[in-house]
């Protein structure tokens, strides 16, 4: 079963964008989403039965425990990790003082910073249940060796790993999923997490910086009955800094089940359902809720879906009845008609956003094939121009149609390459490594091939001073990741090893400094020039002199700068001039002997 439960579906016939918005008809799938996951391979009943295992308290003490199920032939669905406490225990953490929120900063003030890696740029802060996160604390020791040897199985196995939980267990399960997802090797499975009437752990900060994830997210299953007044437990509507829910809720009553998926509906449901108060955890209510919801799963059909319903509004009344807010009397009697359709009102409404949150999601997948078409035509156009002027100075110099075509192709490169960038730079910093590593190459090509054609407009406009004035941050972004990057082989191919030219200049500054060294040789040039500042360009010259000869030894240009037309050579020309015959360079050397026509 994949971890990734999609809650909301949308149809369009998609003729164009406009139409496209106006077009779509949208439902709610979260009953048919709860039974497939009710019916699939009895992962909930399989998981369920672990919590209930008699033995399960044999590891780490009465407080908090757990038992390990490796996979096998008679735990085919891969190896659970089931963790519980004592009665005692779990009263103790969800009463009084126990419900208290305890925030990210007094934990680093009592030196507990395993879960640092929750901060992003967007999250600086967070809380977390204050009981739960001490007993995960007490216990830290048994619990990395547990993660460690978890880690060991999914690196070398592709066993799937379910954590799962009842009540303040739940809870645990959920704070070791994520200690266990920020470690995982890139292409392991990632584990799943499946909770039974278990508390909200964290804070809109938590929430927020778990939601910062959205392969994190899809990791996690609550399950919550309708009899259990636990999971409502710590719900707050009104109160800032109150805890909030995050992940897919499956909600479920003896009349059916549904899934739910955004966090203020979840908050409401929650509260909603048996609002009257009656109710406790007997853990007897999951397993007769279970294998009720199956038998009516298996009476619909096999396939447990029963059609879905035509509009968004009929899909969440559906729901709602589903987990008995619209079929229970004393519901009615204490909500009101009003009250439940506000509710069923404000669920549409926030579906609705989340349905255009998603739809405006900036995914660089999506549009990476349009992306490869507009490179492809820059490498059409800078072979066109091979003979010519080069590239750079083509496209700065020869002002016609086909330079126009390449303004565009320029143009949806770098909005782009501009969002990449930020999105990358929103993640943290393990989650934005990742991502930066799989678009490094992309990144590069586009930063070696579009910046040229920055330059080039920047300098016809009689700018200078390109590198700090008019360089775009997204540039210095990838340039960095580059730069940064561990991976053996890129630090070879970036260690300046090459034994041909490359097709793009490895500097992609590179016309940046000739252009300042054209200045620099006017500067020397001119009469009004005072000593001082003649001295200061020919310093500066000298210094473009290293800086080109280093790239060409090491095969970092493009053979387009030594073409006779371009601002290279240009520079070269004046520059000779003003060095005399006297003065002599490895790059003077290189250029005077004709070895440069050789350079390819």
């Amino acid at each position: 079963m994949s971890t990734s439960l999609v809650l909301v579906v949308e149809f369009s016939s998609r003729p164009n964008q406009a139409e496209k918005m106006a077009q779509s008809s949208l439902f709610s799938s979260g009953i048919d989403i709860a039974n497939v996951v009710v019916m699939s391979s009895d992962l909930l009943q399989q998981s369920w039965t672990k919590n209930l295992d008699p033995n399960s308290d044999t590891n780490l003490s009465p407080s908090l425990k757990y038992r390990v199920y490796p996979h096998g032939p008679h735990q085919p669905l891969g190896t659970i990790v089931a963790f519980g406490s004592s009665p005692t225990c779990t009263v103790h953490h969800l009463e009084g003082e126990g419900r208290e929120l305890i925030s990210s900063e007094t934990l680093r003030g009592e030196a507990f910073p395993y879960f640092d890696f929750l901060f992003t740029k967007r999250t600086q802060a967070f809380s977390i249940h204050k009981a739960a996160i001490f007993l995960f604390r007490s216990r830290y020791d048994d619990l990395l060796l547990l993660k460690n040897q978890l880690l060991d199985v999914m690196t070398n196995t592709s066993t799937r790993i379910i954590i799962t939980g009842h009540s303040i267990g739940g809870s645990i399960a959920s704070l070791f999923t994520l200690f266990l997802l920020e470690s995982i090797p890139p292409k392991a499975k990632r584990p799943l997490c499946i909770t039974f009437g278990s508390p909200l752990i964290g804070d809109s900060g938590f929430q927020q910086a778990v939601l910062a994830r959205p392969t994190w997210t899809s990791c996690f299953l609550h399950v919550a009955s309708n009899w259990d007044p636990i999971p409502k437990l710590f719900v707050s509507t009104s109160q800032n800094g109150s805890y909030q829910p995050f992940g897919t809720f499956l909600l479920c009553s003896e009349f059916g089940c549904a899934c739910f998926e955004e966090p203020e509906s979840v908050s409401e449901l929650l509260v909603a359902m048996r609002s009257d108060g009656v109710g406790n955890q007997d853990p007897n209510n999951y397993t007769w809720s279970l294998e009720c919801l199956k038998s009516k799963t298996i009476c619909k059909g096999s396939s447990g879906l029963t059609g879905l319903p035509s509009t968004l509004r009929g899909g969440i009344i559906t729901q709602l009845e589903a987990i008995g807010i619209k079929n229970s009397q004393s519901q009615l009697q204490q909500w009101g008609n009003d009250d439940i359709n506000a509710l069923i009102t404000n669920i549409e409404q926030r579906t609705e956003n989340l349905i255009i949150q998603k739809r405006s999601a900036f995914d660089p997948n999506k549009q990476l094939n349009d992306r490869k078409v507009d490179m492809t035509q820059l490498e059409w156009y800078k072979k066109v121009r091979a003979g010519d002027r080069g590239y750079y100075d083509s496209y700065k110099n020869v002002l016609d149609q086909i330079r126009e075509h390449i303004v565009k192709n320029h143009k949806k490169l770098t909005l782009y390459w501009k969002k990449v960038v930020e999105e990358a730079d929103k993640l943290p910093k393990k989650e934005g490594g990742s991502f930066r590593t799989r678009w490094l190459y992309a990144g590069t090509n586009y930063r070696r091939m579009v910046e040229p054609l920055d330059i080039a407009d920047y300098y016809r406009k009689g700018k200078r001073d390109y590198i700090t004035q008019g360089r775009s941050a997204h540039y210095v972004f990838l340039e960095k990741w580059l730069n940064d990057d561990t991976n053996p082989e890129v630090q070879r191919n970036n260690a300046s090893v090459r034994t041909a030219a490359c097709n793009l200049t490895e500097d992609s500054c590179f016309w940046a400094h000739v252009e300042e060294a054209i200045l620099s040789c006017k500067s020397f040039q001119a009469r009004e020039t005072s000593p001082a500042d003649k001295e200061s360009s020919r310093v500066k010259l000298k210094e473009f002199d290293r800086y080109a000869m280093n790239l060409i030894k090491n095969f970092g240009v493009s053979t387009e700068i030594f073409l006779a037309q371009s601002s290279f050579m240009q520079w070269w020309e004046e520059y000779d001039k003003i060095m005399g015959t006297e003065y002599n360079s490895e790059l003077i050397d290189f250029i005077r002997s004709g070895r440069h026509q050789q350079y390819a």
